[in-house]
């Protein structure tokens, strides 16, 4: 249980971390420059486990649609252009909640307990996983609706604990991952295409 607090709790820190360093340029740079990174560290994660069993070949194609796909809706229309964007990013807000959603029902404890290193991963990674939803979304909507991308990241672990493992079976299979394989595509098209003109300073 004290993972699962933990985890639902810790997304809280993201925006935080933000509001503490958004007013040093040097401090605001740095924060960029890890979004830049942690992004395309998203997709390695997604397709590094593939690669070592010989499959990658269906999720990069997945990652290269994510990425080509609002590209080409914005090519067609100037007009598209930022509402792409904003698709783009509900699509990546969906694909984390699901993964948020999967690693709450895997925090259910197995024989009493959950595996130290694993719970703690967990916890961890969620902090930079709110920074990117806030960096992604304080600046183009406020903060109103940052802190719902925020708040839906820490709802959607509690009801993967709520439902348990029985969602793992039926939620968790090839379909799954290469849904969050095209949203990674789609987090890089926001990241590096709208983010720089967002973050601006």
């Amino acid at each position: 249980m004290g993972y699962l607090v933990a985890a639902v709790l810790a997304p809280a820190l993201g925006p935080v971390l933000y509001a503490l360093l958004h007013g040093h340029e040097r401090a605001v740079r740095a924060v960029d420059g890890f979004v830049y990174a942690a992004v395309p560290l998203l997709v390695a994660w997604q397709v590094v486990p593939f690669a070592l069993e010989g499959t990658a070949w269906p999720v990069l194609a997945a990652v290269g649609g994510g990425l080509l796909v609002p590209t080409l809706f914005e090519r067609a229309s100037h007009a598209l252009e930022h509402r792409t964007d904003d698709l783009a990013i509900l699509v990546g807000m969906s694909g984390l909640g699901l993964h948020a959603l999967l690693e709450g029902a895997a925090l259910v404890p197995v024989e009493g307990s959950v595996a130290p290193a694993f719970g703690w991963a967990v916890v961890l990674h969620r902090i930079p996983v709110a920074l990117v939803i806030w960096w992604l979304l304080r600046p183009r909507h406020g903060i109103g609706i940052a802190a719902i991308g925020v708040a839906g990241l820490m709802a959607a672990t509690l009801l993967g604990f709520i439902a348990g493992g029985e969602l793992l079976g039926p939620v968790h299979g090839a379909g799954t991952e290469l849904y969050q394989a095209f949203v990674s595509g789609t987090l890089i098209h926001v990241v590096f295409h709208q983010g720089r003109s967002d973050h601006d300073h």
